[in-house]
């Protein structure tokens, strides 16, 4: 799996961007935003039970990223018009406004290395990526096992400071002196 301090990967996906199937699906690559950050997170499959809290979780908190000059990119190996239907069809997904990457040939999460060895889908990662798009945070949950969104604004916050940040800091809090 790549690591902090190394370069995200080239890629290019198409993504689900809004319900309208005329304007439904968009290109996404890795220079799709420039000077940004980005907050890539992955699901292992759609149609299930975690995800949708996940999704609509970072979904609320898509201000709060937006407000640190961050892009939330949620995405798995379905399709495209897998996502568009998920979103169709679950309430909680019809608004999101983040793009959700269809790696149907899991080039992406291959060259993450992110593919559950067992089975056989993205595992439920997170990557923060900052403007140069070298990674400066990774995490992995087991599969079952949701993440927590507002762990990522707090990570996020800490890598913008450029400082040393102690454990449990908050934006706002002192950070360290050397």
């Amino acid at each position: 799996m790549l690591g902090v301090g190394q370069k995200f990967p080239t890629f290019a996906v198409t993504a689900t961007v809004s319900l309208d199937l005329k304007n439904a699906f968009t290109e996404i690559t890795d220079q799709t935003y420039p000077n940004k950050w980005k907050v890539y997170f992955f699901w292992p499959k759609d149609f299930t039970f975690v995800c949708p809290t996940e999704i609509a979780a970072f979904g609320k908190l898509n201000g709060e990223f937006a407000d640190r000059d961050a892009q939330v990119l949620g995405g798995s190996t379905d399709s495209e018009f897998v996502h568009h239907a998920w979103r169709t069809h679950h309430a909680d997904l019809k608004d999101l406004p983040f793009p959700m990457l269809a790696d149907v040939k899991r080039e992406l999460c291959q060259a993450l290395g992110i593919i559950d060895p067992h089975a056989g889908v993205a595992q439920r990662a997170t990557f923060v990526v900052d403007p140069e798009n070298i990674i400066r945070f990774v995490s992995v949950n087991d599969l079952s096992v949701g993440r927590n969104p507002q762990e990522v604004i707090r990570v996020l916050d800490a890598l913008q400071t450029d400082e040393l940040c102690p454990c449990n800091w908050n934006k706002g809090d002192a950070v360290l002196s050397v």
